[in-house]
């Protein structure tokens, strides 16, 4: 199956857990949290279809060193573009946990300057397991943007560049308004990503390298008790790019598969400790 898997969701919570660890001194913190979303988005690529997933995660902090555990539970496994491996749907139709990733990293920060560096692990049902290594830049700021720069160790070589801003306003008494904005880029760099050519009716193409997702994102973030918050949100993503979203002859240019319009929506419920 050619398949590229981790969850971005999973990345940004262990990302702001760690920045969060690297001023606490001598304080071990962390957090417990579920989610639940229509459905399961990483980069662009729609990993699951015509279901709903759970997504658990825990993360440790302390002294600037992190690390996170995240699972995705898919309601009802279903082909889509990128899940085609056809031993994994041999489960189709069937509750199935599909994904346990694990995310070790460390943030130094000076000032409102933080920087982060790491390792994922990304164990999955439906694709050959891989590694990336990850740096992240955040500034402390109005839109607190933040540059992140994945590169994948194993299975499918390539480097993924993501651009971030969020921002959020109060709304009512404690509750808040979060509004965010992502967009990567994306240049393979093995030959699992040759692209499709309609002269050769198979992919011997050049290396997919384009601008290739974008997202945007609100959501709230409501406190129920204390350290417990809850939190709906809806992303709508989308392809950057022709060649992103480009098919060929009815195969996709892009050998993971092409990006389409989604809309996600979910909700998560975090305990911080």
């Amino acid at each position: 199956m050619k398949g590229l898997r981790i969850s971005a969701l999973a990345v940004a919570l262990a990302l702001s857990l760690s920045v969060a660890g690297a001023y606490a001194e001598d304080e071990v913190t962390g957090s417990a949290s579920v989610g639940a979303f229509s459905k399961y988005i990483f980069r662009g690529y729609e990993l699951s279809a015509r279901s709903f997933v759970v997504q658990p995660s825990i993360s440790v902090s302390y002294k600037g060193f992190s690390a996170s555990l995240w699972s995705n539970i898919d309601s009802n496994v279903n082909p889509t573009q990128t899940v085609t491996n056809a031993n994994y749907l041999s489960s189709q139709g069937k509750k199935d946990l599909n994904e346990t990733d694990l995310t070790l990293n460390y943030t130094y920060a000076i000032d409102k300057l933080s920087l982060t560096g790491g390792y994922i692990y990304y164990g999955t049902d439906y694709t050959a397991e891989t590694d990336e290594v990850f740096i992240t830049i955040a500034y402390d700021t109005l839109l607190k943007p933040t540059l992140s720069v994945y590169r994948d160790i194993n299975e499918y070589g390539g480097t993924y560049f993501n651009f971030s801003i969020a921002h959020s306003m109060p709304l009512y008494k404690e509750i808040t308004l979060d509004l965010g904005a992502s967009a990567g880029y994306f240049a393979g760099s093995n030959n699992y990503w040759k692209t499709y050519e309609a002269s050769t009716g198979a992919y011997t193409g050049k290396k997919y390298q384009t601008f290739h997702d974008g997202m945007v994102k609100a959501g709230l973030t409501i406190p129920i008790a204390k350290n417990v918050l809850l939190q709906p949100i809806a992303q709508y993503w989308f392809p950057l790019s022709g060649k992103a979203k480009k098919s060929i002859n009815g195969n996709s240019y892009n050998p993971n598969g092409k990006l389409d319009d989604t809309f996600v929506t979910g909700i998560n419920l975090t305990f911080n400790f």
